[in-house]
C-alpha cells in the first residue's frame, strides 16, 4: 500500500465508525475539492452508495458554476441533496458589506443550524483538514459541540493510538472529520489517482488565474497559476507554492482570530 491507501483506509474506518455509532447523520458538501473527496470516500465506504444526506448551505452568493456542478454531480451519483438557506437574513439584505464575519455567521453558521434543527440531524460529517487553517488543527476526528452547536476548543477528548470517543451525553452535537489527517497535496494526489470529477474553477483560465479554495464569490479571490489540470496542480503544489491555501478567502483576513471565533459559534 502507498500513503494514499493508508489515508483512504483511515478515512473509511472513521466514516463507518460514525455511521455505526450515531443516528441521523448528515454530510456537509461545500462543492469544493475536500468535501467532494469526502463524498467519494463515503461512496467507497458504503459500496457505491452514500447513505447520509448531503447538506449544502446556499448563501445565494456562490459562483454560479458551483451550483451547476453540484446539481450535475448529485444527479450522476444519486445523492440525497438537502439545500439549506437562511432566507430571513437574505430577505433582510444580509451581505458581505455588513461585515464578512457577520455575513458568514448569518448565512453559513445560522443557515446550517437552521437545517440541522429542522431535519433533526444529531451529527455532521465535514471535509476539513488540519493543515488548511490554524483553528482546524485543534479539531478531533469526533468533536463534540453543545446543544447550540457551539465548540469549546479547549475541552476536546484525547484521540490517542486511533482510539476515538464515540459515546457522548444526550443532546451533544457531534462533528466528524474523516479527512482531518490529509494535506492539500494528499487531496489532489487522491483526485489524480481516483480520477474524481472536480469543478473546473480550480484550473487556470485564459488569464492565468485559478481558485485554490472556493467560497462565496464576493469573498473568494483567485491566484496566479498556469495549472490547467490535476496533474499540473499536483506539480505546482510540490514545487511552486509558497502562499497559504486560504490566502484568497477574505473572511480569514478580517480578524486575526476570525476563523476561531466563527468556528466556536458553530461555523462549518
Amino acid at each position: 500500500m502507498d500513503h494514499l491507501d493508508d489515508l483512504e483506509n483511515q478515512s473509511i474506518f472513521i466514516l463507518r465508525e460514525a455511521y455505526k455509532n450515531f443516528k441521523n447523520l448528515a454530510m456537509l458538501w461545500s462543492i469544493g475539492k475536500d468535501s467532494t473527496v469526502m463524498v467519494w470516500l463515503a461512496r467507497k465506504a458504503f459500496f457505491g452508495h452514500c447513505p447520509m444526506p448531503l447538506v449544502h448551505i446556499d448563501t445565494s452568493y456562490k459562483i454560479p458554476a458551483m451550483i451547476e456542478y453540484r446539481d450535475k454531480v448529485a444527479k450522476e451519483w444519486g445523492l440525497n441533496l438537502v439545500v439549506g438557506q437562511n432566507k430571513k437574513a437574505l430577505d433582510e439584505g444580509m451581505n458581505h458589506e455588513m461585515g464578512r464575519m457577520v455575513c458568514c455567521d448569518a448565512l453559513k453558521t445560522q443557515g446550517l443550524q437552521q437545517i440541522m434543527v429542522d431535519k433533526g440531524y444529531t451529527g455532521l460529517i465535514l471535509g476539513i483538514r488540519r493543515d488548511e487553517e490554524g483553528t482546524r488543527a485543534k479539531e478531533r476526528y469526533f468533536s463534540p459541540r453543545d446543544k447550540n452547536f457551539e465548540w469549546d476548543f479547549k475541552d476536546q477528548p484525547p484521540e490517542l493510538w486511533d482510539q476515538f470517543k464515540t459515546t457522548f451525553k444526550e443532546g451533544t452535537h457531534i462533528r466528524i472529520h474523516p479527512i482531518l489527517h490529509w494535506t492539500e497535496l494528499n487531496v489532489w494526489e487522491y483526485i489524480q489517482r481516483e480520477k474524481i470529477p472536480i469543478i473546473d474553477l480550480y484550473f487556470a483560465n485564459k488569464e492565468g488565474k485559478r481558485y485554490r479554495s472556493l467560497g462565496c464569490a464576493p469573498c473568494t479571490g483567485s491566484i496566479d497559476s498556469t495549472a490547467k489540470n490535476v496533474d499540473e496542480i499536483v506539480d505546482e503544489l510540490r514545487h511552486n507554492t509558497t502562499s497559504a491555501e486560504r490566502s484568497g478567502r477574505a473572511q480569514d483576513q478580517e480578524d486575526t482570530y476570525a476563523m476561531q471565533k466563527l468556528r466556536a459559534k458553530g461555523y462549518m
